[in-house]
């Protein structure tokens, strides 16, 4: 994710200096703060979160992950407006917002969690096999992780099948078979686990999404160990 470097701070200078520089620092930042967000087109766009996606995901360290997703979670947005009635933003922004949820945890991240289930619903109704089917993917995702009623949305029964039509979109993919395998393992049955994740380390690499497979690999051989233990 980007972050705003400031220079050296020099030896103390006389008020009038100390608030020109004030003055251009704060306009620095605002400038940082509300570009534009997005490139030409929305494939760079998209591309763009995807890269401070990963690398707040993989690389920040764990305290500043949390204000990070926040700060991304604005950048994504803006971008969903700035390209109306394209899915592909509507994904990324709810996987951003998805991951701030995680982040935050507890009953806090709930209200997030409905959003990202918005974000979701709204990029299928757009266009479901976007990005490989990745708002089913990350739709069903939520739903195991989310408690189920009386407070939250959660259902397991939901959840699989919004897995199911991700993996039928993208079967070979790395991301749909790692969450399958999550799934099964979190609703108790290992055994069938242990074949998705295995096909989610045999998946192919993703051009340009080497942080993300090098992480998602990491993730799936541990969630792997765990199966064949449980078997």
């Amino acid at each position: 994710m980007n972050t705003f470097a400031l220079p050296p701070i020099p030896a103390p200078a006389p008020p009038c200096c100390r608030s020109i520089r004030l003055a251009l620092l704060a306009a620095a930042l605002t400038t940082a703060l509300f570009a534009p967000a997005h490139a030409g087109t929305v494939d760079d766009a998209v591309a763009d979160l995807q890269h401070d996606w990963e690398l707040t995901r993989y690389q920040a360290p764990a305290a500043e992950r949390e204000k990070r997703f926040e700060v991304l979670a604005a950048k994504a947005h803006r971008i969903s407006e700035a390209f109306p009635g394209r899915s592909e933003p509507l994904v990324w922004e709810g996987i951003v917002v998805s991951s701030w949820a995680g982040e935050k945890g507890g009953l806090g991240a709930l209200s997030l969690a409905k959003q990202a289930k918005t974000l979701y619903e709204a990029a299928i109704r757009i266009d479901g096999k976007a990005l490989d089917g990745s708002a089913y993917n990350s739709l069903g995702v939520l739903y195991y992780k989310v408690p189920g009623w009386p407070l939250g949305f959660g259902d397991k029964a939901k959840a699989g099948e919004l897995l199911q039509q991700a993996l039928a979109l993208n079967p070979k993919g790395i991301d749909p078979n790692f969450f399958y395998g999550e799934y099964l393992l979190e609703t108790r049955h290992p055994e069938e686990a242990v074949a998705y994740l295995e096909r989610a380390l045999a998946a192919p690499a993703r051009p340009g999404r080497q942080v993300a497979d090098a992480g998602r690999r990491d993730e799936a051989r541990a969630l792997l160990a765990k199966a064949k233990a449980e078997h």
